[in-house]
């Protein structure tokens, strides 16, 4: 990286650790020599997974988002526990929240959610040869399983109902996957 980006930090206050995130403040050099605060958010990171049934549908969960005080839909995701494998969270996951496993797993990308403050990462796996396991949600956790046709995931966009990056990702990457098997067959 070039010195010339760099911010090198000065001190840290944590302001509050909690069971989720912990967040601090860190007073920074910047670039120019001068200084500055930024308030970080450090997160353990998570996992999402893009599974569809046997009939071509997306598997989706339906919960309520305390943060924006209503429900939306999105791929069945969850968050990593200290020094848990994301591969293995992906596996657990999936199973508790929709009640299916997978025969075979990928791993397609890994994104940052919001770079300029957290440095939660999220990573994306595709799960495949589903079969029946056993639903088992946190006891927080109310969630209700959705599986959904393209159009009806497009339309879902539409009216905010999905309102989320992984899971916009998540139909994307099944747009390109579909085209790229229309291209193929021509």
């Amino acid at each position: 990286m070039s010195d010339y980006l760099k911010e090198t930090t000065l001190g840290t206050k944590s302001i509050f650790k909690g069971r989720i995130i912990d967040v601090e403040i860190q007073d920074v050099r910047l670039p120019d020599g001068k200084e500055s605060k930024r308030e970080i958010v450090h997160h353990p990171g998570a996992v999402a997974v893009i599974a569809f049934t046997s009939d071509g549908k997306l598997i989706l969960v339906k919960q309520y988002r305390k943060a924006l005080e209503k429900a939306i839909a999105e791929i069945p995701a969850g968050k990593l526990e200290k020094g848990e494998d994301p591969l293995e969270c992906a596996k657990r996951e999936l199973e508790e929240e929709t009640g299916v496993v997978a025969g075979s797993w990928s791993k397609l990308h890994s994104f940052y959610t919001s770079p300029g403050f957290a440095n939660e990462i999220v990573y994306i796996y595709l799960a495949e040869g589903l079969s029946h396991g056993i639903e088992s949600t946190d006891e927080d956790e109310f969630v209700e399983r959705i599986d959904v046709t393209m159009e009806e995931a497009e339309e879902m966009i539409a009216s905010g109902e999905i309102h989320d990056a992984k899971t916009i990702y998540a139909i994307q990457y099944w747009k390109l996957e579909n085209l790229k098997a229309s291209e193929e067959q021509k």
